[in-house]
């Protein structure tokens, strides 16, 4: 849409006393009739990878002024942590803001979760060169105002004492040259606060949505003015309460958002405080765990990248189709590949390739979407390209070695070693190449029977993507299957044991409820903690152990009879792919007859039994 077309629906929503605020928020956070999109994401202080990759996209110039007339850039957040120059950046993306709307173009900075972090005072990714940036504003008489203050609060906690200048070393430490000004710049009354503060989580340009983590069941659930008002509004609130507990000397600004509640607790019990420092209080302790900190939140949620389009397949549709979008192009979670993904069949498109070279080994990408096509361009300007399918990897594994090349090199690797472990499994490791990994070999039953490689071919005609790569391979000469070994994996007894996998990239219950599936259609009997893997750098599930797998009866195994199977709109989808010449295709020299009639009706049995869920 045009400039003019939009100052044009904006006076129009003034017009409307009862719908305006509805109106003028669906023209904030929508746009359409849009000729050309330009899309970047988590920037990291990355100034000169940034700079390049936008002159190649056509929408600066080598003054670094806005040539893109009327293109529509999105940068779908973080600009801020890590890298030294996120100011430069902020500034320059303040100023294009201006420029592109005299030419009719604009851009649009969706919030990530490091500008938020920025703004609550989550600081952990603050590079002291972040700070220089703003030294040449900080005043003597502001750092020895919060010297005196740190000092009194070490005799509170210390009441021996410590020498001054062991105070002012660990204090200049804690607050290096810049703190006072960084934290005062990103105030609800800083330049940059204030700015970042305007922001919505989410916007959709013509059908495409913006939104730096994800599309979380959250998004279905509020929709697209809900999601930016709500959520923005929690940011906001905690940052202005925030900085009132912080301008009473009541909270040191170096202290940790995670810290906040706690503190705002013990200090609320002086019934002595003046009631906006006691609203204050209570504002911080009850946002400090709002919905927009979660995991599930779009700044931080990974289940649009981590999940398969099984598993996550009904959360997508349902996000999407409550913000009227067709795709989502989204950050936050750098590509295993450094380039732009697609995945979904298009509906996602990945475009965090790690901008900061220091801290990510990537480079700079934009995704440039005109009408129905979508190219990329670098920042090395090395050529035009595609957003490329994600690739299925189950299991981390360095070099970004993909599925098709790990079955390449099990399949045809030299074994360099074989050995029992403790749990007596058969562990072998495969070399080729000059890359060696590990894995497992499990004895086929019979010649005509190899359920290990069933349940990775059925895993890949479902589209579940929890069975590591697995391929039929002889070993001191007996017949049977290879399957991948990820190193560092832990079971889910350990999991359990140390309650971990909250941070999940793919939601623990829907990995489970997948497995559940999966088990009752291939009749699993030997599903045990043991069998259940984990990766731990995203919490993936990993199924092995499939040799008590495959059976002949049309029940479910034992261990599902309690348990309620969530068969989902995806789910019926895959199953009813699955047709007799689907599994005999793709099965009949893995699995003897019965056992294809047998997986045949268990997956009547599911599509007739289960109900669908949404």
């Amino acid at each position: 849409m045009g400039l003019r077309r939009r100052v044009f629906q904006f006076a129009a929503c003034l017009l409307l006393p009862l719908g305006m605020s509805a109106c003028a928020l669906a023209d904030q956070y929508r746009f359409t009739d849009v000729a050309r999109i330009v899309a970047v994401s988590d920037p990291h202080g990355a100034y000169n990878a940034l700079v390049e990759t936008l002159g190649h996209a056509g929408v600066i110039d080598g003054t670094q002024a806005w040539s893109g007339g009327t293109t529509h850039l999105v940068i779908t957040g973080d600009l801020t942590d890590r890298g030294a120059d996120s100011r430069k950046i902020m500034d320059l993306v303040m100023r294009l803001e201006a420029e592109s709307q005299e030419q009719g173009g604009m851009v649009h900075l969706t919030l990530g979760n490091h500008e938020v972090m920025n703004l609550v005072g989550d600081l952990r990714y603050v590079s002291r060169g972040e700070y220089a940036a703003f030294a040449a504003e900080e005043t003597a008489a502001e750092r020895e105002r919060w010297f005196r203050q740190y000092r009194a609060a070490q005799a509170i906690e210390s009441p021996l004492g410590t020498d001054d200048e062991t105070l002012r070393a660990e204090f200049d430490k804690n607050h290096p040259p810049g703190f006072f000004a960084h934290r005062a710049a990103f105030s609800s009354e800083g330049k940059y606060g204030r700015w970042l503060l305007q922001k919505p989580l989410l916007v959709v340009v013509n059908e495409t949505a913006f939104v730096h983590g994800g599309l979380p069941p959250l998004v279905a659930e509020l929709g697209l003015d809900r999601l930016n008002t709500e959520l923005g509004a929690e940011v906001a609130d905690y940052v202005r309460q925030l900085d009132v507990l912080i301008q009473a000397g009541l909270i040191d600004p170096a202290e940790s958002f995670y810290a906040h509640a706690d503190l705002a607790e013990a200090l609320a019990i002086d019934t002595t405080l003046a009631p906006p420092l006691q609203n204050a209080l209570q504002t911080v302790m009850a946002l400090s765990d709002a919905r927009v900190h979660d995991a599930v939140s779009p700044l931080w949620y990974r289940g649009t990248v981590g999940c398969s389009a099984l598993v996550e397949g009904d959360v997508l549709a349902q996000s999407l189709a409550a913000i009227g979008a067709k795709r989502v192009v989204i950050g936050h979670t750098p590509t295993v590949t450094r380039r732009v993904l697609q995945k979904f069949d298009g509906q996602v498109i990945e475009i965090d390739t790690g901008m900061l070279s220091s801290a990510y080994q990537g480079s700079g990408n934009a995704l440039v979407i005109e009408g129905d096509q979508l190219s990329v361009v670098n920042e090395s300007n090395s050529g035009n390209g595609i957003p490329v399918p994600h690739p299925r990897r189950v299991g981390a594994r360095g070099d970004a070695l993909s599925a098709e090349a790990l079955e390449s090199l099990l399949a045809g690797g030299d074994i360099i070693s074989a050995q029992v472990d403790e749990a007596g499994r058969k562990t072998v490791q495969v070399e080729a190449g000059g890359q060696t990994v590990s894995a497992l070999f499990a004895k086929a039953r019979s010649k005509r029977v190899n359920t290990e490689l069933a349940a990775y071919r059925l895993d890949q005609l479902l589209g579940l993507e929890m069975v590591p790569v697995t391929v039929a391979r002889e070993v001191d000469g007996e017949r049977g299957s290879l399957q991948f070994l990820p190193q560092n994996v832990r079971d889910e007894a350990y999991r359990s044991a140390g309650g971990q996998g909250g941070s999940a990239w793919c939601p623990l219950s829907r990995q489970w409820n997948s497995m559940y599936v999966f088990d009752a259609l291939v009749y699993n009997e030997g599903r045990a903690p043991g069998n259940m893997n984990y990766s731990p750098s995203n919490w993936q599930l990993l199924l092995t152990g499939h040799a008590k797998a495959f059976g002949t009866r049309s029940a479910r195994p034992k261990y599902l009879a309690e348990i309620e199977l969530q068969l989902t709109g995806t789910w019926v989808e895959a199953l009813g792919s699955l047709t007799d010449s689907a599994l005999a295709e793709n099965l009949a020299d893995v699995l003897d007859k019965r056992r294809l009639s047998a997986l045949g009706k268990r997956r009547d049995m599911l599509l007739s039994e289960l109900a669908t869920t949404p």
